[in-house]
């Protein structure tokens, strides 16, 4: 992996409507140049959530020409290479995956489904706002990353490290 080289990062969540496609957003506009976000989902929703777009707006990234899809549009034969994959919900991480061409480095990056908080309108707007805040902050440590420099095992003990920040829904292992 080269300096010059744009890296392809696929976000995977169960149902490709709210984590998963506001890490595509944050990710395609703070590594812009650099990365190329897209996401999708072991068994798709069909929509985005509206909440997902309305925190997207609310934080001035793009938050329209999403889709919510299957993750066998990327295992296809003629689909973008993946360098990385990224799990951000628990089921999507213990699922079964396609085989994904070029062996890309891998990680879980657990963070708690905002679409499932219930109560009013502001304990929604809260919950995806925490989410996007929450996925911002390991997106721009993965985007500071060295990533030519590093080998790839330091590489993925890098992004597994980044995926136990505050927020996390994954245990964190003893050493």
């Amino acid at each position: 992996m080269s300096d010059d080289h744009i890296y392809n990062v696929l976000f995977l969540c169960t149902g490709n409507s709210a984590r998963s496609t506001l890490a595509e957003s944050i990710l395609n506009t703070e590594g812009k140049g650099h990365f190329r976000a897209f996401s999708a989902g072991s068994y798709p929703k069909g929509q985005i959530n509206p909440w997902a777009t309305k925190t997207l707006d609310a934080l001035g990234y793009p938050s329209s020409g999403f889709s919510s899809k299957s993750w066998d549009v990327f295992a296809e034969p003629g689909a973008p290479q993946m360098d990385f994959i990224i799990t951000v919900c628990d089921d999507a991480a213990g699922e079964v995956c396609p085989v994904w061409p070029g062996h890309p480095a891998s990680a879980h990056w657990g963070i708690e489904d905002p679409s499932t908080v219930e109560g009013s309108e502001l304990d929604k707007a809260r919950a995806f706002a925490q989410t996007a805040r929450y996925l911002k902050n390991r997106i721009m440590l993965l985007v500071n990353l060295p990533i030519a420099s590093i080998d790839r095992l330091a590489l993925e003990a890098h992004l597994q490290e980044i995926g136990q920040m505050e927020g996390s829904t994954s245990p964190v292992k003893a050493e």
